[in-house]
């Protein structure tokens, strides 16, 4: 009975992303070794509230307030409880006016909603977090945000494509969202709005852009498909990123999304994450230094499993 009691405890840890499951990284841009681990739930999540927080035009600073917030209220996981009737990522309220619990739940809603507060904020980017944040929450404990800033400001580095390819996760494929090329294209719409496709002008093809896909063990395998984004200037952006940080945001994006909608690999500018493992770190492609590597430095090519 223990050790079927250790087998399930390991199950549920594995499909929540909990701590036996597999692992996300991020590392700063900085060289200075600062580092944050979460899980792929947390990365989903993160990655969400950034690319809603972007595709408002918002600079990395709203990001990193809005990331440290869900930090200190709910962990970066969508919870379905919290104190009197808070719910969600930011732990907001329907009786407070912040939606329906169907809504609250649902955290691109809830991610809109906390943004939607926080640019009413006069001068919130000159604040310190903690005042910014709870000019939003009004929260019992205002100081708890702070804690978190380390931490939302690496995330909001990554995530922004502010710092290139310091963002990994294993990437082993979980089962709750649809994989394949149709899943990645819905999952970029649903965090960033139409615009993400139409104006890049995505592409699907029948083969990956550098070599077979891995298997889900992160062997080599076939039968992947590839999502290809040219990469121009960001459409919602007011603060002057440019198309690489644009780049780097969607690849960064679609690794944290990798275990959820069975990606194997994702290439851009040279670069590429493979599936596979938690040491899984960006290299240079295959494709570097050959014809390819010009098309790979103006396009994100995520390549799914199946």
């Amino acid at each position: 009975m223990v050790l079927l009691a250790v087998a399930g405890y390991l199950v549920v840890q594995y499909v929540t992303g909990g701590s036996g499951g597999p692992g996300c990284k991020v590392v700063s841009g900085k060289g200075d070794g600062a580092s944050y681990e979460f899980s792929p739930e947390q990365a989903v999540n993160a990655a969400t509230i950034t690319a809603v927080g972007t595709a408002r035009g918002l600079p990395e600073r709203a990001v990193t307030i809005a990331l440290a917030t869900a930090l200190q209220e709910s962990a970066l996981r969508n919870i379905d409880h919290g104190d009197r009737d808070s719910l969600g990522l930011f732990q907001q309220r329907p009786s407070q006016g912040w939606g329906t619990p169907k809504e609250i739940m649902d955290p691109t809603y809830s991610a809109r909603e906390f943004y939607e507060h926080l640019v009413k904020v006069p001068g919130y980017t000159r604040l310190p977090l903690t005042v910014a944040a709870q000019r939003v929450q009004r929260s019992g404990f205002p100081q708890a945000y702070a804690k978190h800033e380390p931490d939302a400001a690496l995330l909001a580095a990554a995530l922004t494509g502010q710092s290139a390819a310091t963002l990994t996760c294993e990437g082993r494929p979980g089962a709750t969202r649809a994989s394949g090329p149709d899943g990645v294209r819905a999952a970029l719409v649903r965090d960033f709005g139409r615009d993400v496709l139409a104006s890049a002008g995505a592409e699907v093809g029948g083969s990956p852009a550098a070599g077979p896909a891995p298997s889900p063990s992160g062997t080599a395998g076939t039968g992947g498909r590839t999502v290809t984004l040219p990469v121009t200037a960001d459409p919602g952006s007011t603060t002057g990123r440019s198309p690489d940080r644009r780049g780097w945001q969607l690849a960064h994006w679609a690794v944290a999304h990798a275990s959820e909608l069975h990606i194997a690999r994702v290439t851009y500018a040279g670069r590429e994450w493979v599936a596979g493992n938690t040491a899984s770190q960006w290299r240079d492609s295959p494709a570097k230094g050959t014809a390819g590597a010009e098309r790979d430095a103006d396009a994100v090519r995520i390549v799914t499993m199946g």
